[in-house]
């Protein structure tokens, strides 16, 4: 179990670094995180997988937005991540259906498991914390 904790905490944290990487490079070529720039997903076609990745990362961005920052490191985060993780299962699901690689299959349905379950810890500590 102890193990288990700790891929999970070193998931998370390279997902933040790699999210405030990325939010930096946006940031740095005049592009906000929540009106990102689709264009490269022109040239992708009109495939369907395409643009069910494109609903999902617009969706999560959109409510990854949303919540107002309050100063509180701990609410905040949570507040924000909530909404990243649930964009994390939607496009899961989205390679689910259209992905056809057994190992990236077995992966989205772990990243389906895991984020469920942060979700819930995350929900849980809201509720006892005076969060959403």
């Amino acid at each position: 179990m102890k193990k288990l904790y700790v891929l999970r905490t070193v998931s998370l944290c390279m997902g933040l670094a790699f999210g405030v990487a990325t939010f930096s490079v946006s940031a740095q070529q005049g592009a906000s995180m929540h009106g990102m720039d689709m264009s490269a997903s022109a040239d992708a076609g009109s495939n369907s997988s395409t643009s069910a990745f494109e609903k999902a990362d617009k969706e999560m961005m959109a409510k990854m937005s949303s919540p107002p920052y309050t100063g509180d490191a701990d609410k905040d985060f949570v507040s924000h991540m909530i909404p990243h993780h649930e964009g994390a299962v939607e496009m899961a699901k989205v390679q689910l259906k259209y992905g056809k690689d057994p190992e990236l299959r077995r992966l989205a349905k772990n990243i389906i498991k895991a984020q469920h379950d942060e979700i819930a810890f995350m929900q849980r500590w809201q509720a006892k914390h005076g969060g959403k």
